[in-house]
């Protein structure tokens, strides 16, 4: 049979009008409990009695008012079993949510605002951002211009693209993007005494000996728009112009215009192209072909300058072989073949350097010319050196 107990407070949560009462310790003790056992005191008559207890539960009910926490708790207690004590503990922390990362959720339609009328909005400034970035003129419009080649006869290089771009078409010059590694790839392997830009394309035939061109003429957003049938005809229009002009060196600007090209001209489907100087010539003349990775910062095998730069010095230094100004003996043909991984080990060497060196691209001058000579006279030392170092070796 489970017993009854009465839990109550310690004498520090006593009222003043508990504090006349002889108390026990740790209890509180009603005055009609306390009985002297020395003195044994005679019953009350029963109306005093009732008085008394009537008083005791006015006094109770106000002690429980008064302190609403300090509450009697009936517990039920089994046999041998010894009751605790439950001390209350500190108020929970709570702790703040963590925001979520990211970019914050759009802010919802205002009342009679619909989804559609949001993406209307939105294709509005997607179409006002292409037109100022053409000077109001529409896509359409900048597509039904061209690009003019930058050729002459007897050139030392000509650089050869697939078609030209918009922003070519637009601005008028031969690789404007900000982004495309040509002009700084041309600076940083001497190919030009200093840093030059698309503005200056048409001072290179003069100055420099270096020409541009295109396979297709029509401008289009991407090469993937062009027809197959647009290719093979531009590839055939290409060598026709370059039997005409007679360069003596046909730079492919990527390896998909060469395939092609080859393709067309000596009927060979090319496999496992090597970057550098091709197997084959133009037919009636004495141009050879030279591969090297598109100055587009899209190609996915050399994504930055500096992993192109190696292949701009070993078009120099071809050039200057093939015009006598470097013995034939101290370079060997299959210098200009090269893989993947002596592109990239050397182009490590040469990162330092070119970090150096960035001048703002829209600039029409960059560093002084004294230090711009001094850091290509750098780069060519330090090219003579690795192919010393691989005769020795």
């Amino acid at each position: 049979m489970t017993e009854l107990s009465v839990h109550r407070e310690p004498p520090l949560y006593q009222e003043p009008f508990y504090q006349n009462c002889h108390a026990a310790q740790n209890h509180y003790q009603e005055p009609i409990y306390q009985q002297n056992i020395g003195e044994q005191q005679p019953p009350p008559p029963p109306q005093q009695q009732q008085q008394q207890q009537q008083q005791q539960q006015h006094l109770g009910i106000l002690h429980h008012a008064h302190h609403p926490q300090h509450q009697h708790k009936i517990q039920q207690h089994e046999p041998g079993v010894q009751h605790q004590t439950h001390s209350a503990g500190p108020p929970p922390v709570v702790t703040p949510k963590k925001k979520k990362r990211g970019r914050p959720p759009k802010h919802q339609a205002e009342e009679g605002e619909t989804h559609e009328e949001e993406d209307e909005a939105e294709a509005a400034k997607k179409a006002k951002r292409v037109l100022n970035r053409f000077n109001g003129m529409s896509v359409a419009e900048v597509m039904a211009k061209t690009l003019p080649d930058v050729i002459t006869y007897n050139l030392d290089i000509l650089i050869i693209g697939i078609n030209p771009g918009l922003l070519s078409a637009f601005k008028g010059h031969h690789y404007p993007n900000p982004g495309n590694h040509f002009w700084k790839c041309l600076f940083l392997s001497g190919l030009t005494d200093q840093q030059l830009n698309y503005m200056h394309d048409q001072s290179l035939p003069e100055k420099y000996s270096i020409g541009f061109t295109n396979m297709v003429e029509r401008t289009t957003p991407g090469s993937k728009d062009l027809s197959s049938k647009e290719i093979r005809e531009g590839g055939r229009q290409l060598l026709d112009k370059l039997q005409k002009y007679k360069p003596l060196i046909a730079a492919f600007n990527g390896k998909g215009i060469y395939e092609i090209f080859c393709k067309e001209t000596f009927g060979v489907k090319a496999k496992n192209l090597e970057f550098g100087l091709q197997p084959y010539k133009i037919p009636e003349t004495e141009t050879v072909c030279y591969l090297m990775p598109s100055s587009s910062p899209r190609c996915a095998q050399f994504p930055r300058a500096q992993d192109k730069v190696h292949f701009y010095i070993k078009l120099k230094e071809l050039r200057d072989q093939m015009k006598g100004l470097v013995p034939s003996h101290e370079v060997v043909e299959t210098e200009y073949s090269f893989d993947l991984q002596l592109a990239k080990e050397d182009a490590k060497r040469i990162a330092i350097k070119e970090e150096q060196v960035d001048p703002e691209y829209e600039s029409c001058s960059g560093l002084p010319n004294e230090v711009k000579q001094s850091i290509s006279g750098n780069y060519i030392r330090e090219e003579t050196y690795l192919v010393t170092f691989q005769h020795c070796g």
